[in-house]
């Protein structure tokens, strides 16, 4: 079956997905830090403090919730570099639904084990099969509701409560910074932050060694791109989502692509002001924000995860770069 494109979520589908939400999750704060810039008033949207350390949990559990039992019959399967797979896990063992997570073997190693011990099995595929899998190419045969991480509906609608919570912890907000990796949460949380407060930025943060939405405003169409590996796996890519694409070019105002070196010193600046534990993508909105001199006024930037392994972290603290 193949199924719809994804569409812009509406406010009400937006505020469906936080009531159902709301009993399951605490609402995650929005923190204001000095960061060293008199133009700035910087704020931290903290998904770290979410039940899995990232904002996943809110799309994936918002996915189930949105089923009926008969569809959910034989449980459910998703696609994942990590945190999809961590936030489905944890979701599905509180409704008490089996689930599996397709993963490649080189994903960060705190993630994997998340799922595990959760009670999900992982799935292992080769990068090449993940992607097929999340662009909708090719799609495993299995009895499992397959939820893709990134186009479904109820998805983006999760990912939009992320925006209505900045609006109303921050209305005069002037522009919100966002990791694109598949494009869910930046199209989701875009549909809210239009919506509310209509004259806003919204800006996709990639890493500069795979930096597909920067090539695509670039060339003015979705192009492929040769990618470097990097210790960065949750954002990034050979090319972007062609079903999301369209509707995410509508919202976004733009894309900053991001250096290693600048996210690592962002990690560490996270840590020493705010004492927050980012991951790499989690930590680029605040690489953006930084680099950028026409980032002024009220900036939100969306703290997207905190799931990176013990070693890699102790090297970001030490000064260094971890290995891909």
């Amino acid at each position: 079956m193949i199924s719809a494109p994804p569409r812009r979520p509406t406010l009400h589908e937006i505020a469906a997905a936080g009531d159902r939400l709301a009993t399951w999750l605490p609402r995650t704060p929005l923190l204001q830090v000095d960061l060293g810039r008199a133009d700035q008033r910087i704020f931290l949207k903290l998904e770290t403090l979410s039940p899995i350390g990232a904002f996943k949990v809110r799309p994936a559990l918002n996915a189930l919730l949105s089923r009926d039992a008969e569809t959910l019959r034989h449980g459910v399967a998703t696609v994942s570099s990590g945190n999809m797979a961590y936030g489905m896990a944890w979701a599905a063992r509180a409704l008490g639904i089996p689930m599996a997570a397709y993963m490649y073997a080189d994903a960060p190693r705190t993630k994997i084990d998340g799922v595990r011990r959760l009670g999900g099995e992982v799935r292992f595929v080769s990068h090449e099969t993940w992607w097929r899998y999340i662009t909708g190419v090719e799609q495993p045969d299995i009895d499992e509701l397959l939820v893709n991480p990134v186009t479904d509906q109820a998805v983006l609608a999760g990912n939009g409560t992320i925006g209505v919570e900045i609006v109303e912890d921050l209305p005069e907000v002037d522009c919100v910074l966002t990791p694109y990796g598949g494009g869910g949460m930046t199209t989701g949380v875009a549909s809210a932050i239009k919506a509310l407060r209509p004259h806003a930025r919204i800006f996709a943060v990639e890493d500069e060694n795979a930096a597909p939405v920067t090539a695509a405003l670039a060339a003015g169409r979705i192009v492929e791109i040769k990618t470097r590996p990097s210790f960065i796996k949750s954002i990034g890519g050979p090319s972007l989502v062609p079903a999301l694409w369209p509707l995410a070019n509508q919202l976004i105002d733009g894309a900053i692509a991001v250096s290693l070196e600048q996210v690592t010193e962002a990690m560490r600046l996270l840590f020493s002001s705010a004492k927050v534990v980012a991951e790499g993508a989690g930590a680029a909105s605040v690489a953006a924000a930084l680099r950028s001199e026409q980032m002024t006024g009220n900036i939100v930037c969306v703290i997207s995860g905190g799931n990176i392994d013990a070693g890699a972290y102790a090297q970001v603290l030490a000064g260094a770069i971890p290995a891909a």
